[in-house]
């Protein structure tokens, strides 16, 4: 039944247009030179923020930037754009939340790689081999021990995100116990060692609310630095047992139908995932048309 539906696009943060340069950020010469270039532009970035104007990031040129820990994010037409890593909300910072969606397809790329980078490296300063302090390298992708030149690259922890759907049709919606009392979104969970992304599926939606998944299908991806995660979106079939919600992480699960769901909305009863999450989308492909826009849930 899920093979029928599919993500509707674009995913908010999985939008970019920058070639990253990845081959380049060895050659320290080059990067140099893209300093001191004037036309380069430097994104501040800082406590999960971006420098942004309304729904376009704020760009200074090297000589305006303030000291910090430089991150390559690219090139495009020509363009370098480099991230400074502030320590602090810039002037006119905006989170992902806030400005992600509205962002266009360069800028959110942009945005979602610098603060990615932003929160990693800002927890990784010492070497977890031995204690010793890193400086960053290679334009901000690699970390280097100080001590025995150990080499430590940018974390990401990738977790599954799942619309389950029964026989009915119907779709299976959870509350966060930290979330308020009307909002329901799809069921996700980290990937454990050793483990697929399908098994982390059926595993998590057992755990949380004790549902068997009989079938489940890969959908799509989106990077989620909130810190480091990277969202795998997945439609997964489960008959239409009820939910037993483990109490811990999930307060709530329910089962909804297309009408179903939408009375609730219109009621106030439930407000959908936001409208930067995957999850969003991935209830979209199932529900068949947008859900109804609510700016009061970023």
């Amino acid at each position: 039944m899920h093979e029928a539906y599919v993500l509707p696009g674009p995913l908010a943060l999985s939008r970019s247009t920058v070639d990253r340069a990845a081959d380049r950020r060895a050659d320290a010469a080059w990067l140099d030179a893209l300093w001191a270039d004037g036309a380069t532009r430097v994104l501040l970035v800082g406590d999960g923020t971006v420098a942004a104007d309304g729904d376009a990031l704020r760009f200074v040129a090297p000589s305006d930037a303030p000291d910090g820990e430089r991150f390559l994010l690219g090139l495009d037409d020509g363009v370098a754009y480099v991230a400074v890593h502030v320590g602090e909300k810039p002037a006119g910072g905006a989170t992902l939340r806030e400005v992600g969606a509205a962002l266009d397809d360069r800028d959110a790329g942009l945005a979602v790689h610098a603060i990615a980078l932003a929160n990693w490296h800002a927890t990784h300063r010492f070497c977890p081999r031995c204690g010793a302090r890193t400086r960053p390298e290679q334009g901000g992708h690699v970390r280097v021990c100080e001590a025995e030149g150990s080499q430590h690259f940018p974390r990401t922890d990738p977790a599954v995100i799942v619309l389950v759907v029964d026989e009915r049709d119907r779709c299976l919606l959870g509350r966060s116990a930290a979330w308020p009392g009307n909002r329901f979104s799809t069921l996700a969970g980290f990937v454990e060692p050793g483990e697929t992304p399908e098994h982390a599926v059926v595993r998590e939606l057992y755990e949380e609310v004790r549902v068997r998944v009989t079938s489940c299908r890969y959908a799509g991806a989106q990077p989620w630095p909130f810190p480091s995660s990277l969202m795998l979106g997945y439609y997964a079939t489960a008959d239409g047992e009820d939910p037993t919600p483990d109490r811990e992480e999930i307060a709530e699960a329910r089962w909804f139908s297309r009408d179903e769901l939408t009375a609730a909305m219109a009621a106030g009863d439930v407000l959908p995932p936001s409208g930067i999450s995957i999850a969003r989308k991935l209830v979209e492909g199932w529900y068949g048309r947008p859900l109804p826009v609510d700016v009061s849930w970023r």
